[in-house]
């Protein structure tokens, strides 16, 4: 009478990781690039959103719907003022909210944005402080397609 034995042999455990590691090998790189390209999408959107709200705050001040100083460029002091909201100078009177949020930079930890002033020169570092006329992530990473997030 044969008798049958419950269980794997080590062999068969060994041929088992084997596969396993050459499948977990070819996997890591594929979730590592979704991942990263998941957060350029998001990078993307979110300086597309805070962009469209800048322009939307010049267009009010140069149809004359929000007041600024002569010296002044138009754009907003910073960008809780989008958040914040201005006061129209309407008849009557309302207030001009541009976000809801400010939405983070998503290739930082801290999720802040680098902001470039209307006098600053193109592809500065350093902000001017006089207004926000561009925001830019501070990542010095490359993106998959090889430029730097911080060109974006």
């Amino acid at each position: 009478m044969v008798r049958s034995v419950a269980g794997v042999t080590l062999i068969e455990l060994i041929i088992a990781m084997a596969i396993l590691s050459i499948l977990m090998s070819g996997i890591l790189p594929l979730s590592y690039m979704a991942y990263k390209r998941s957060h350029e999408i998001e990078l993307r959107q979110n300086l597309r959103v805070i962009r469209t709200a800048l322009d939307e705050y010049k267009k009010k001040v140069d149809e004359g719907r929000i007041d600024k100083a002569n010296d002044e460029s138009g754009y907003p002091p910073e960008l809780a003022t989008l958040v914040e909201g201005v006061e129209s100078t309407d008849a009557v009177p309302v207030i001009f909210k541009f976000l809801r949020r400010i939405p983070p930079d998503p290739m930082t930890e801290d999720g802040e944005w680098g902001l470039r002033a209307y006098a600053d020169e193109p592809g500065s570092d350093i902000w001017g402080g006089q207004d926000v006329y561009d925001v830019y992530s501070q990542s010095d990473e490359q993106a998959l397609d090889g430029t730097y997030y911080r060109d974006w």
